[in-house]
C-alpha cells in the first residue's frame, strides 16, 4: 500500500512538473503564477488544455473578462495573450501602459492634464516648447503607467498567466490552439478549452490621406505625437473629435473643424445626443475659439519642404462629396498638424478568423449570437468589445466580456436573472422598444444597436456630456407623448457657486410622468457622467416626475437638478421665468467678474 501511494505521489509531482515546465518552439514557459494559479492547476491535472480559457487583446475587455473568469466563482486557469508592441502606439520603454485599459487612454490623460496645465502661464514663464510638452506628456504617462501597474498587480493575483506576443490561428490546428508569435521570432502554441478574442478596434482611415504619425495622424497614431502644435486641423464630428478638439484648444492651440454637415449640431445628434445638448456643446466650441469649417472634406496634403513642425501644411478643402466649396468659402487652410478622427472598425485582420468558421460582417467585425458566441466550428470562440462592432464603447465592452465568460463557464443551475421582470401594459408604446423595461439585459451587438437602454454614453470634453435613455425626438418618432424638463446648473446652489454653467434634461411619458430618457451638459469633469447614473436607475426603476418632486436631495449637489428639471416638465412657464432670472443672474456676475479683471 506505501510503494502505491508513493508511486501515485511521484505521478502527481511529475504531472504538475509537466504542467509548470512547457517546452514550445525554441523557448521554454515557466509558469510563474502565485498560489492561487497553483491550486487550480492540481485541481486540473486531466485537462487536455492548457488553460480553460484564452483571451486575446489585453485592453480594457479582455482584462475584465480574464479577471472574471480567473476569480471566484468559476476560478479557471486563464491566460492573457497580447501584442502591444504590434502598434507601439503606448509603449513607453518596455512598458505597456494601454495594459487594460480604454482605446481612449491617451486622450482622457492628456484631457485631464489640459486642465491642471496653463500652457500660457508656462509659456509667459519662458519655457522652451519642447519643455513644456515633456511636462505635459510626463504627466500623461504618469497617469497612464499608474493604470498600468494596478491591471498588473490584479492579474497576477488572479493568476492570470500573461503571454505576449500576436496570436492567430493556425490553417489546420482547430479552434482549440492558437499561435503566438514573439518579438524574438520564436513561437508558441498554447490550447485553451474556451477563446475569447478581444482585440478592439482600429481607426478608420480615408483614402488620400498621407498618413505619418509625425505630422498626419489618426486616432491611434495621436498618442506619438512629439510637439505641441500651434495650430491643428481635425476632420470629424462625433465623440473623439470633439473631445480632442477642446483637448488641443485648452492646451493653446489653434483648432479648426472639418465636418460633413452644414449643422454642426445634427453631427452630434446623429450619435444620440439631445439637441439643445448638442447646441450647448457647439456653442461652446466656438466661444472658445474653434473654427468649424462645414460642409467640407479634405483633398490634397502639401507638406512643407522641411522635415520640422515649424512650417504649416496645407490641407485643400473640397465640399462634401468632392468638388469646389462654394464661392466665398476657405479653399485651404493651414495647420502645424492633422487629425482624422472618422470613425473605427473592428481588429481582426490578422487572426486567420476563416481558417477556424469564424464569419465576418461587411465591417470585419466579428458575427455573434446573443451569447457572444462565434459560428467557430467546434463553438469554443467567443468575441468582445469593438471586435463585434458599435457601439465601440468600453463600459459596453467590459459588460459583454463578462457576459461571454458567463455563457461559457455558468452552469444552468447557478446562472442568475439579469433582466427586471418588469411587466408592461399592452398600451405602453415605450415598451414596444427593445429593451425599454429591461435595460442592460442583453449585450449582444444585435441588441445594443436597437436599444438606447443599455448603456450610457458620453462625450469627455469640456463641457461634459452624458446621456442614457430616449431624447424628445426619439420618444416622438417611437410613437410616445412625451414631454421635457430642463433645470440650469446656475439654477442650483452648488451650480451658482462652483459650476454655473450646464444643463440637465429630463424627458418623460405623458400623462403618467415615466422618466424615458435624462441629459446632462456640464462644465467639470465629473459632474456629467457621475450624475448619468443616477438617471440610468430612475429610467430602469420607471420612476416618474411626481417621484422626483416629493424626493428629498441632500442640499448644495447637483442632484437637486432633477427635482427641478421635474418641477419645470409639469409646469413649464415658471420653469422659463426661473431659467431666465437664473441666466441674469449669471450674466451679471460674468460683466462684474471681468470688471474686477479689468
Amino acid at each position: 500500500m506505501k510503494s502505491t501511494r508513493y508511486a501515485s505521489t511521484i505521478l502527481t509531482l511529475v504531472l504538475y512538473l509537466s504542467h509548470a515546465f512547457t517546452v514550445s518552439g525554441f523557448s521554454i514557459r515557466v509558469n510563474n503564477a502565485n498560489k492561487l494559479s497553483q491550486r487550480k492547476s492540481f485541481s486540473c491535472l486531466a485537462s487536455k488544455y492548457d488553460y480553460d480559457l484564452a483571451v486575446v487583446g489585453g485592453g480594457v475587455v479582455g482584462v475584465q473578462a480574464a479577471l472574471a473568469a480567473a476569480s471566484a466563482p468559476y476560478s479557471k486557469r486563464v491566460c492573457l495573450v497580447d501584442a502591444p508592441r504590434e502598434s507601439g502606439v503606448l509603449m513607453n520603454g518596455d512598458e505597456d501602459l494601454s495594459l487594460g485599459a480604454p482605446t481612449g487612454l491617451f486622450g482622457k490623460a492628456l484631457r485631464d492634464t489640459s486642465k491642471r496645465i496653463k500652457v500660457s502661464t508656462l509659456r509667459g514663464m519662458g519655457l522652451r516648447e519642447d519643455s513644456i510638452w515633456n511636462e505635459i506628456m510626463s504627466s500623461c504617462v504618469d497617469l497612464a503607467s499608474s493604470n498600468a501597474q494596478d491591471i498588473s498587480r490584479q492579474l497576477n493575483d488572479a493568476g492570470v498567466d500573461y503571454i505576449e506576443g500576436l496570436s492567430s490561428f493556425a490553417d489546420d490546428g482547430g479552434s482549440h490552439s492558437l499561435f503566438v508569435s514573439k518579438s524574438n521570432f520564436a513561437v508558441e502554441t498554447i490550447s485553451a478549452d474556451k477563446i475569447l478574442i478581444a482585440t478592439g478596434s482600429t481607426p478608420f482611415r480615408q483614402g488620400g490621406v498621407p498618413f505619418d504619425a509625425k505630422r498626419i495622424f489618426d486616432s491611434d497614431s495621436i498618442n506619438q505625437l512629439g510637439y505641441l502644435p500651434k495650430s491643428i486641423a481635425i476632420t470629424g464630428s462625433g465623440i473623439i473629435a470633439v473631445e480632442y478638439a477642446k483637448i488641443f484648444r485648452n492646451l493653446g492651440a489653434d483648432v479648426t473643424m472639418i465636418i460633413r454637415d452644414q449643422i454642426p449640431r445634427n453631427a452630434l445628434m446623429k450619435i444620440g445626443l439631445d439637441k439643445d445638448v448638442a447646441a450647448t456643446l457647439v456653442a461652446d466650441m466656438v466661444r472658445s475659439g474653434i473654427k468649424i469649417e462645414r460642409g467640407a472634406q479634405v483633398g490634397l496634403f502639401t507638406m512643407p519642404p522641411d522635415d520640422n513642425n515649424k512650417a504649416p501644411i496645407t490641407i485643400e478643402l473640397l465640399a462634401k462629396g468632392g468638388g469646389k466649396r462654394p464661392q466665398g468659402l476657405s479653399t485651404q487652410i493651414k495647420a502645424h498638424a492633422y487629425l482624422a478622427a472618422v470613425g473605427r472598425k473592428p481588429n481582426t485582420s490578422k487572426l486567420n478568423l476563416p481558417a477556424v468558421g469564424i464569419e465576418l460582417d461587411e465591417y470585419g467585425g466579428i458575427v455573434v449570437d446573443s451569447s457572444l458566441c462565434s459560428t467557430a466550428s467546434l463553438g469554443n470562440v467567443y468575441a468582445a468589445g469593438d471586435v463585434v462592432g458599435r457601439p465601440f464603447l468600453a463600459s459596453t465592452g467590459t459588460a459583454q466580456g463578462i457576459a461571454a465568460v458567463n455563457a461559457m463557464f455558468q452552469s444552468t443551475s447557478t446562472k442568475q436573472e439579469t433582466t427586471y421582470n418588469r411587466e408592461c401594459a399592452e398600451d405602453d408604446a415605450s415598451c414596444t422598444i427593445d429593451g425599454a423595461s429591461q435595460a442592460g439585459a442583453c449585450f449582444d451587438p444585435a441588441s445594443l444597436a436597437s436599444n438606447p437602454f443599455a448603456v450610457p454614453c458620453g462625450i469627455w470634453s469640456t463641457p461634459e456630456a452624458a446621456y442614457f435613455g430616449l431624447s424628445l425626438q426619439q420618444a416622438k418618432e417611437s410613437g410616445i407623448d412625451a414631454g421635457e424638463g430642463i433645470a440650469l446648473y446656475a439654477e442650483c446652489l452648488r451650480g451658482r457657486v462652483f459650476s454655473p454653467n450646464g444643463l440637465l434634461k429630463i424627458v418623460f411619458e405623458k400623462p403618467a410622468g415615466r422618466i424615458l430618457g435624462v441629459h446632462i451638459c456640464g462644465d467639470d469633469a465629473w459632474y456629467g457622467f457621475e450624475l448619468i447614473h443616477y438617471g440610468m436607475e430612475l429610467v430602469n426603476g420607471r420612476r416618474t416626475v411626481l417621484d422626483l418632486i416629493t424626493r428629498l436631495f441632500a442640499a448644495v449637489t447637483f442632484h437637486e437638478m432633477y427635482r427641478l428639471a421635474a418641477e419645470d416638465g409639469l409646469d413649464p412657464a415658471l420653469g422659463r421665468k426661473r431659467r431666465a432670472a437664473a441666466g441674469k443672474a449669471l450674466a451679471k456676475r460674468d460683466r462684474r467678474i471681468k470688471a474686477k479683471e479689468n
